[in-house]
């Protein structure tokens, strides 16, 4: 190499220059109890581990609005410096706001903590891209001072479902300033071979992935500690320059480079069993099923699917291969898979863990799993069904600790919000949420009923099948093969005097007419239909028989939705729209601003560039026009015409909103709204 001077890249000086950080998995939580000050703003400064955040302006002007009428209503949580002054652990964006509104003093919590503790709760409040309130920064600090007793800290922000290790390694990112990588986006050979051992890299979670004339790239899992990069700088005798991954993407590098080209799931591909017993043979597929590296391979695809946020995870066996495959922000994506000499032994061992009966391969069979990983309680629906080659088996993760529901959390907000609330809160009538298989349709009504949900409401539902518990609401799950069916449960519910009936989906002319049967004496119902829009729903209702004038009478409004992919705030680029885009979607139409912008992924962005989804609706409300229409018996055509005048406006211009506003990429908007008024 033509480089040969010794050092440390830059972007690891920020984090580890105190000497402390360079032992931090020595350290263990001792934080005393907290005291509430009120701290002069001019003795706080920012911590030196919280990451640079881009904040809101419009938001922070909104905050330093309320502090000045009302105060700070949440304290920050800072820890003293000498001197008598304090930095930052949480709460910058409340104390930036307090700058901004002029006040003096601020409530704070005063925790005399250790630098690991520090980097934690940072890390945490970046990957939470807010504030944590008190409460939650109180929780997290408790778990981790439970838990960390002759622990390394950070490893447990991981293993206690705080985060995930993408979450952990986008946040080192942010917070060195450093790049972050994927596996993919490496080398797949390294040309000279560093000088290093596999059991150095592995202690250390760091792994080389290439040389420059800068020196070499070193990928890292936890870059808080000092001495690894110290080491390599030494023993390749070329600065380091600092890349930040998820652990388990280093630990498949070191296995590329370094081992014997074997990931781990290769690993346990090896000690497969493949060996005597025929197919056929039940007592020879449980023992299979039954064995360890079955066991830790099943184990290993259900831990990378909650990595990765995945909501389904598909494993389908094929004539050459068994296909791994999860679906992450609605579009699916291929892993790591074991061949298909494993795919009996797979395939038994997640039916034994849904209570499946494993001898049965020519019928449908659904399941259940319930699981705890990296701290989080999930729900696992299973179904599978005979095919070709094998079983296709799809596995549907809920996890019930970090859903939410919440409405602006779901991508409403605005006017939108206030005209389907209006509608939700009437005392009567039908509202129906429409939209294909995934849309979101379920979600939305969940946060619906969780916001009916008082003491004063009795609500029941029917549903197929229950994917979440809600606290408060009687909820039904139907069971054809027992004679439990929609309309049979809807016609004994009726008799529990509800006053608001959620149905999972109007099937059936019967449960069509159970259910404004219910809203004419008086029941707020809610259900869904698939539909392609809100207009079609109604031409839907009176092809499977329901009279015009009875839709006409009692029903409310109904939603259609799609769920688009939001944009990656850390990667996302904005660019001037070019005016073929502008003259053909009407862009002007959504912002003032000149010239108008679009957003779109980084070349070089993880994972493609986006993370989570927001809903995208239309929301068409009954009125005297549309009722008029109806009874003429009007087409979809015409009843969307008149919903327009009325102000309705449609999945693609709401689409169009959000990709303005730099929530979503047009080109996701397009992907999604494809037919839907384009």
């Amino acid at each position: 190499m033509a480089v040969k001077k010794r050092g440390l890249g830059r972007g690891l000086d920020a984090l580890l220059s105190s000497p402390t950080v360079s032992s931090l998995e020595e350290q263990a939580v001792k934080a005393p109890p907290s005291e509430l000050q009120h701290v002069p703003l001019d003795l706080i400064q920012r911590g030196k581990y919280q990451p640079r955040r881009d904040m809101d302006p419009q938001a922070l002007e909104e905050l330093a609005q309320s502090i000045k009428s009302q105060g700070v209503m949440q304290p920050i949580v800072v820890r003293p410096i000498g001197d008598n002054r304090f930095e930052i652990i949480a709460g910058e964006r409340r104390w930036r706001a307090s700058q901004q509104a002029g006040v003096e003093t601020i409530p704070a919590m005063v925790r005399d903590v250790p630098d690991e503790t520090a980097i934690a709760m940072a890390l945490i409040e970046n990957i939470q891209r807010e504030d944590l309130n008190p409460i939650e920064e109180a929780m997290a600090l408790q778990r981790l001072q439970q838990e960390s007793e002759g622990t390394e800290l950070l490893g447990l922000l991981t293993r206690l479902g705080l985060v995930s290790e993408f979450e952990l390694a986008r946040a080192w990112a942010a917070l060195l300033q450093a790049p972050l990588l994927l596996a993919d986006a490496v080398p797949p050979l390294l040309d000279p071979l560093p000088p290093l051992t596999e059991r150095f890299m592995r202690h250390y979670q760091v792994v080389p992935v290439g040389w420059s004339d800068q020196g070499l790239q070193v990928l890292s899992a936890n870059p808080g500690t000092l001495y690894p990069f110290q080491a390599i700088a030494y023993a390749c005798e070329v600065p380091v320059r600092l890349s930040i991954g998820p652990r388990n993407e280093v630990e498949t590098l070191i296995e590329r480079y370094y081992g014997q080209g074997r990931s781990a799931m290769g690993t346990l591909i090896e000690n497969l069993d493949e060996e005597g017993g025929s197919l056929e043979d039940i007592e020879h597929l449980k023992d299979l099923a039954s064995e360890a590296p079955v066991i830790r391979l099943v184990n290993l695809i259900l831990q990378r699917a909650v990595e990765q946020r995945a909501s389904d995870i598909h494993i389908e066996p094929f004539e050459s291969q068994l296909k791994v495959r999860y679906r992450i922000d609605g579009v699916l994506h291929e892993a790591e898979a074991p061949p298909s000499s494993s795919s009996a032994a797979v395939i038994s061992r997640v039916k034994i863990m849904a209570r499946l009966d494993i001898a049965e391969r020519r019928l449908p069979q659904d399941g259940r799993i319930m699981l705890r990983i990296q701290g989080k309680e999930l729900d696992l629906r299973v179904s599978t069904v005979p095919t070709s080659f094998g079983e296709s088996v799809v596995m549907r993760l809920l996890d019930r600790q970090t859903i939410n529901f919440d409405f602006p959390s779901l991508g409403f907000d605005g006017e939108r919000l206030d005209e389907f609330l209006d509608v939700l809160e009437r005392p009567h009538g039908i509202l129906l949420v429409t939209g294909p298989t995934g849309s979101g349709k379920t979600t939305t009504l969940y946060t619906a009923l969780s916001r009916l949900n008082t003491a004063e409401r009795k609500i029941i539902t029917v549903e197929d099948p229950v994917e979440y518990q809600l606290e408060g609401i009687n909820q039904i799950q139907v069971k054809p093969s027992i004679g439990l069916d929609f309309a049979g449960a809807l016609r004994s519910i009726v008799r529990q005097d509800p006053d608001v009936i959620m149905i999972g989906e109007m099937r059936d002319l019967e449960t069509c007419r159970i259910a404004i049967q219910s809203s004419l004496t008086g029941h707020l119902v809610l259900s869904t239909l698939h539909t392609n829009s809100a207009a079609a729903s109604i031409t839907r209702l009176l092809d499977m028989g329901v009279e015009s004038y009875l839709i006409a009478s009692t029903v409310n409004g109904i939603l259609a939705q799609r769920l688009v992919r939001r944009l990656d705030p850390a990667t996302r680029e904005a660019f001037d729209a070019p005016p073929e885009l502008i003259a053909e979607h009407g862009l002007e139409r959504f912002t003032d601003e000149r010239p108008i912008r679009l957003y779109r992924p980084r070349a070089d962005a993880p994972g493609g560039g986006y993370r989570g989804r927001s809903a995208i609706t239309e929301l068409l409300v009954m009125n005297e026009e549309l009722r008029s229409l109806l009874m003429r018996h009007a087409d979809a055509s015409t009843l969307e015409e008149a919903a327009r005048r009325g102000g309705l406006r449609t999945l693609h211009e709401e689409g169009l909103r959000q990709a303005v506003a730099g929530v979503t990429s047009l080109e996701e908007v397009l992907r999604v709204t494809r037919g839907e008024g384009t």
